[in-house]
């Protein structure tokens, strides 16, 4: 099991100006961090990813699609769109070193029809993570697609509707992440959610139910750690955190109000958070 923790809580475009605060997350004890990807090229993420070996960081990679010009579920000029956005992504998550790339990667992040997702969406789902996947394999990335809560998607919202589409695709390289936030919203049980589709998970995301300090608030801790150790997964948990300093991101993700003191207070705390959680879940 690795620890990371994902640049969002500061950026969506992490560069040499970042370097003191990586080595400081680096020094908290951290394994890695997730790199989100929006803009750039794949010789960019290069450098970010030579940056990072230096300073001892591993690390995955993170994006989303907030343009409804590119929806991989919509007509054929946005399905094509999206799709040549994730090529790119998945050519920069590359060039980074990040085997993972996750994130609600299978429509269009804020974009809703006004019901529920049609068969004929769900269809055009599969058709595109079916060439994505395809794309992702030859480039050694695995794609973990993530279940949003209702309010900011309508695809997939649970982890069951989110096991049955990557079940359809049927590609090694799309697989699925499970987010505390979004679970501890959606499900009915968010503990069976996690061990339920266990099978299909290849990344985790451990956040807060207001997105702050890990271990403040309302989430299920203890059996949340219990049940993600007893499974047997061994990959990533990494903190996801938001905050006010970016307004685009703030506005995106209904952050109005501080959470922490400081970004510090949250990785440092979220840290042991997670060390003390998972030696206890043994």
């Amino acid at each position: 099991m690795k620890i990371g923790f994902c640049m969002f809580l500061w950026t969506t475009n992490v560069s040499t100006k970042h370097r003191e605060l990586l080595k400081d997350i680096k020094a908290t004890g951290y394994d890695g961090v997730e790199i989100p990807i929006f803009e750039g090229a794949p010789d960019d993420y290069k450098r970010l990813g030579e940056m990072l070996d230096r300073i001892g960081l591993e690390r995955t990679a993170v994006s989303a699609m907030g343009d409804p010009a590119m929806n991989l579920i919509g007509d054929a000029a946005a399905r094509k769109a999206g799709i040549a956005f994730m090529r790119h992504t998945i050519d920069c998550a590359e060039a980074l070193g990040a085997p993972y790339l996750s994130g609600p990667l299978h429509s269009t992040l804020g974009g809703f029809s006004g019901a529920g997702p049609t068969p004929a969406e769900w269809k055009r789902a599969v058709d595109t993570q079916r060439v994505i996947g395809d794309h992702a394999a030859k480039h050694g990335v695995t794609i973990g697609l993530e279940a949003l809560n209702r309010f900011e998607c309508y695809l997939v919202n649970t982890m069951k509707d989110l096991s049955r589409l990557v079940d359809e695709v049927g590609n090694p390289n799309i697989r699925a992440m499970y987010d505390t936030f979004h679970a501890n919203i959606e499900e009915a049980d968010p503990i069976a959610a996690f061990t339920d589709n266990v099978r299909n998970i290849v990344h985790v995301h451990i956040s807060e139910n207001d997105r702050g300090v890990p271990g403040r608030g309302s989430i299920p801790w203890k059996k949340t750690f219990r049940a993600i150790r007893e499974s047997g997964y061994d990959g990533w948990l990494t903190i996801e955190a938001f905050g006010r300093g970016l307004k685009d991101l703030a506005a995106a993700t209904k952050v109005w109000r501080d959470f922490a003191e400081s970004p510090e207070a949250v990785y440092r705390e979220g840290y042991d958070h997670i060390r003390k959680g998972w030696k206890r879940a043994a």
